[in-house]
């Protein structure tokens, strides 16, 4: 059975990764809450800002799965309110980004409402390997 390559080049190989990111970046689209900025604070460093008013620390998490970084709020239901109008939002949610290789979180800071990311790029030494070519009865 002949299999469809991605990007359509037999000479990308192992770059099946690429079209698992796409897929990701699809769903990631499609979310719009809470809102966020990007900014770029110098050539290597990041910083991303998501508006999370009425979250404490406790409510947030932060983590990086397989390339990808993932926010989630949760807040606690407060059964002794008893709202006559309730417009903020107390919704669960989950943000997430895909961090190209190198991309490493710096650390996260909450004030104000505003969630803060810094993000910065590492640049890995250049590698040059020898690969020895063996001569002889192969097995």
């Amino acid at each position: 059975m002949t299999r469809v390559l991605a990007f359509g080049s037999p000479y990308l190989l192992g770059f099946d990764h690429f079209e698992r990111m796409a897929e990701r970046l699809a769903k990631a689209g499609a979310e719009s809450y809470p809102p966020y900025n990007i900014e770029q604070t110098s050539e290597n460093d990041f910083r991303i800002t998501l508006a999370v008013a009425g979250f404490a620390p406790g409510d947030l998490s932060v983590s990086v799965e397989d390339n990808q970084l993932v926010i989630r709020g949760k807040q606690a239901e407060d059964a002794a309110r008893s709202y006559l109008h309730r417009g903020i939002a107390a919704r669960q949610f989950q943000r997430s980004f895909v961090l190209a290789d190198g991309m490493e979180v710096a650390g996260a800071d909450l004030e104000n409402g505003l969630l803060s990311l810094r993000l910065v790029r590492r640049r890995p030494e250049p590698k040059v390997r020898t690969i020895a070519i063996n001569a002889g009865v192969q097995e």
